[in-house]
C-alpha cells in the first residue's frame, strides 16, 4: 500500500511498528507487496457507479450550526438529541479538516470514564488498525453517532434516524475523502442499510460540499470477540485507503 511510506513521514516508533506488523499477522497478510505492479503517483480512474448504492444527502444547512466549531458546542450541549441521558457526552477528536474520517456508534463503557472515543482494550486494537495502514489518531477525525452512551449500551431505532441526520452533517461540515463506519447501527445511521449490504465497495455519499467514499466496517469490539473477522476488516481498511493519496 501507499500508506506504508507515510508511517516514518509521522515520526512512528519502532513500538508503531511491531503494532502495525502484529495487526497484519492477524488479519492473515503475508507479502508486503501486490499482486500487481501499481504507479502511485498515476492520476486514478474516475470511480465506476455503485449499482443499487444509496446516495444520503445531509439535512438542510439551517437545521444545525453550519460551521464546524458552532457544531461541536453544540453537540455538546443541551440541544443535542441525548442531552437528557445519564453519563457524559463525549467530543470528537482529531482534525476538523482530515482526510479520513472514523464513526462508531456510541461510546463503550470505559469511554465514559477514560473521557474519550474508543480507549482501553478497543482502542489499543483501532490504534493498531490505523497504524497497519499509515494513519493515527492524530491524521483522523474520530467521532461517534451518538455522543452519549445509552443505557442499554446500544442506540435505540426511534432516535437512530435522528441520530442519523446529526452524524450526515457532521460529516458534511468535516468533508473527508474518505468515511470508516465501525458496526451495523452506525451504517444503518449514515447509510440507511446494514453493514452488510453496504460492505465489499465504495459508498458515495454526496453532500453540499462534494463527494465522500465510505467504506461500512467491524466495529473492534466484534473483532476482539471473534478474531478470525480480522481478515474481513483489513480488506475493508486496504479499500478505504485505496488511490488515497493521488
Amino acid at each position: 500500500m501507499g500508506a506504508y511510506s507515510n508511517i516514518d513521514a509521522m515520526g512512528a516508533t519502532a513500538a508503531d511498528w511491531q503494532s502495525a506488523l502484529e495487526w497484519w499477522r492477524d488479519a492473515g497478510v503475508d507479502v508486503l507487496v501486490d499482486d500487481q505492479v501499481r504507479d502511485w503517483l498515476a492520476v486514478p480512474p474516475p470511480s465506476a457507479p455503485v449499482p443499487n448504492s444509496v446516495v444520503v444527502a445531509a439535512p438542510a444547512a439551517d437545521v444545525l450550526p453550519d460551521t464546524i466549531a458552532a457544531f461541536a458546542t453544540w453537540r455538546l450541549g443541551p440541544d443535542a438529541p441525548e442531552a437528557g441521558w445519564s453519563g457524559v457526552s463525549l467530543a470528537a477528536i482529531g482534525p476538523a479538516d482530515a482526510t479520513v474520517m472514523v464513526l462508531v456508534d456510541c461510546p463503550d463503557r470505559e469511554d465514559g470514564d477514560a473521557g474519550a472515543l474508543l480507549s482501553g482494550v478497543t482502542g489499543r486494537l483501532f490504534d493498531r488498525m490505523l497504524a497497519a495502514i499509515g494513519l493515527s489518531r492524530e491524521t483522523v477525525h474520530v467521532a461517534a453517532v451518538c455522543a452519549r452512551r445509552p443505557s442499554s449500551g446500544r442506540m435505540s431505532r426511534e432516535i437512530e434516524a435522528r441520530l442519523g441526520e446529526v452524524a450526515r452533517h457532521h460529516i458534511e461540515l468535516v468533508a473527508p475523502k474518505r468515511l470508516l463506519l465501525l458496526g451495523d447501527a452506525t451504517s444503518r445511521a449514515v447509510l440507511s442499510m446494514d453493514r452488510q449490504a453496504a460492505r465489499g465497495s465504495l459508498q458515495p455519499f454526496n453532500h453540499k460540499r462534494g463527494t465522500t467514499g465510505v467504506i461500512a466496517s467491524l466495529h473492534p469490539r466484534l473483532l476482539i470477540e471473534r478474531p478470525a473477522l480480522k481478515a474481513e476488516s483489513w480488506r475493508d481498511l486496504q479499500l478505504l485507503v485505496k488511490d488515497l493519496e493521488a
